[in-house]
């Protein structure tokens, strides 16, 4: 079994049954990162193992910090024992980095995690950002708007991707023109 194999049969455990939503979002997340293979060559299964995992933290057996990305990032480090590099990608995600600042835990992720290559980065985002919450195929513009709408425009998680939305946007593009 491949490591993207292995991480989908976690993120099923992990999220069908408590958030059945938060699947269907990683399945289609992971179906985008299936279409950059070709881009990706030898981390095309490392770009699916992350994008399986990337919201793990949200599962309510792994909220401890209630940031999701620490919190799935340290539970395939320290319990699933996984690949450094996926633990980073999974850390970091879709500008993760913003919202620790935000969570006043930025020196926290910087210590325990490593951001990876920027165009694995970026395929991440391209993957995250472009993937609705039912698993359907958005904008980025789209998706930022209906994260702030489903969080509220003052929530931590709405500041942050309004902080972080021209990355995002920028992460998007540059993934779409490899794609050409």
């Amino acid at each position: 079994m491949g490591q993207a194999e292995w991480a989908r049969d976690l993120a099923r455990r992990l999220l069908e049954e408590p958030l059945p939503r938060r699947w269907a979002h990683t399945q289609g997340v992971a179906s985008q990162a299936e279409g950059l293979a070709a881009i990706l060559a030898e981390s095309a299964d490392l770009l699916a193992a992350a994008a399986w995992l990337h919201d793990i933290g949200y599962s309510p057996d792994l909220v401890v910090t209630r940031f999701h990305p620490l919190d799935g990032a340290r539970y395939l480090r320290d319990i699933e024992q996984a690949d450094e590099r996926l633990c980073n990608l999974v850390a970091y995600h879709t500008c993760a980095a913003v919202e620790a600042k935000e969570r006043g835990l930025e020196d926290t992720l910087s210590r325990e995690f490593t951001p990876e290559c920027e165009d694995l980065t970026e395929a991440l985002i391209y993957c995250d950002m472009t993937t609705g919450p039912d698993g359907e195929r958005v904008s980025v513009d789209e998706r930022i708007s209906e994260v702030i709408t489903r969080y509220g425009p003052d929530h931590v998680v709405s500041r942050s991707i309004r902080r972080a939305a021209t990355a995002l946007g920028a992460a998007v593009e540059v993934t779409t023109r490899r794609l050409r």
